[in-house]
């Protein structure tokens, strides 16, 4: 059983739909350390929650790891790693902030104790607790 996560991106900058028309994409441009480290933990084959930041505020997608953390050409120090994603499939209904801040199973959840990280792990229960709210 590999491990959990959750990445963040605006919808206007690269959106679900965008991962799911392009097929994979590369996850760079992450410049947070303690982000960084978790993007250097992920495994080929776990699953991430896919959140719109900014604008829609929810987990609307699941994507797949399809390579594991490499150089991010973006990063002209080279410090920084990327990894490459697939889109699994989008929820049948989004997840808010709002109501994953509403649900206790969720308090302890990384990324709502540290809302600023991009890319944070998510405990297995937490994992559940998101697709059933999105199941509606």
């Amino acid at each position: 059983m590999g491990s959990y996560w959750l990445v963040k991106s605006e919808p206007a900058t690269y959106a679900f739909a965008d991962l799911q028309r392009d097929g994979k994409t590369v996850w760079d441009g992450v410049r947070n350390n303690a982000a960084a480290l978790h993007l250097k933990a992920m495994k080929v084959g776990d699953e991430v929650l896919y959140y719109h930041s900014q604008e829609g505020l929810a987990v609307v997608g699941i994507a797949k790891v399809a390579k594991e953390a490499f150089p991010d050409t973006t990063d002209p120090a080279g410090r920084f790693v990327a990894v490459e994603l697939t889109p699994v499939r989008e929820l049948k209904r989004p997840v808010t902030l709002q109501e994953m801040k509403a649900t206790p199973a969720l308090s302890a959840m990384e990324m709502i104790r540290q809302g600023r990280l991009s890319v944070s792990p998510v405990r297995p229960e937490e994992w559940a607790t998101i697709l059933k709210l999105a199941e509606g």
